[in-house]
């Protein structure tokens, strides 16, 4: 399906820990009108994530019928878990000419774009894997066995974000920030 007039979509992914969400959160802050592609999960809540609002958190037999249903644009078992976009999400707000942020793993980026030939692509990168590893370590949410399976994954995610239309660093957060801000703004403005 292609975007109505106005409806736009912008993908940030990255490995974990390299600060995708907290620069997600800053580009739906300075772009007040977009709106956030809310995931479906079958992962458990952490504390303060609200269903609806972070994520669609369901049970693994709703989310495997919704798979078997055709309703997910993607998803993807991603450590134990899984994780996905619901097709009526997204049709229904293009359908509308709104502008949506997906705040999505970097496989999920790549089935957006093969869904959605038009979405915009940003890599979040991380400065270097001890830096990443270290922010891993002090989010505190996950058990060593976790930041293991998380980090194991950095290197493909980290070839596949070459397949992706822009690449930031986020070595000095406001700076990237800034980076993906004036790139999305230039992908809202002019296509």
């Amino acid at each position: 399906m292609s975007p109505a007039p106005g409806g736009k979509l912008v993908v940030i992914s990255a490995p974990s820990g390299a600060g995708k969400s907290t620069i997600a959160r800053a580009i739906m802050a300075a772009h007040p009108a977009m709106g956030f592609s809310v995931s479906a999960t079958t992962r458990a809540p952490r504390a303060g994530e609200q269903d609806g609002r972070e994520y669609y958190f369901l049970s693994r037999t709703e989310f495997d019928r919704r798979v078997e249903a055709g309703e997910f644009v993607e998803w993807e078992e991603i450590y134990g878990d899984r994780y996905g976009t619901l097709k009526s999400e997204v049709d229904r707000k293009l359908a509308a000419g709104h502008q949506l942020l997906f705040d999505i793993d970097v496989k999920g980026g790549l089935s957006i774009r093969a869904a959605y030939p038009g979405a915009l692509l940003v890599f979040i990168r991380p400065p270097s894997m001890a830096t990443l590893e270290e922010r891993l370590r002090g989010r505190k949410t996950e058990d060593p066995g976790t930041l293991a399976r998380r980090l194991e994954r950095v290197p493909l995610e980290m070839a596949l974000g070459a397949q992706f239309d822009h690449q930031v660093v986020n070595d000095d957060l406001p700076r990237a920030i800034a980076e993906v801000d004036s790139i999305v703004s230039t992908y809202l403005q002019h296509t």
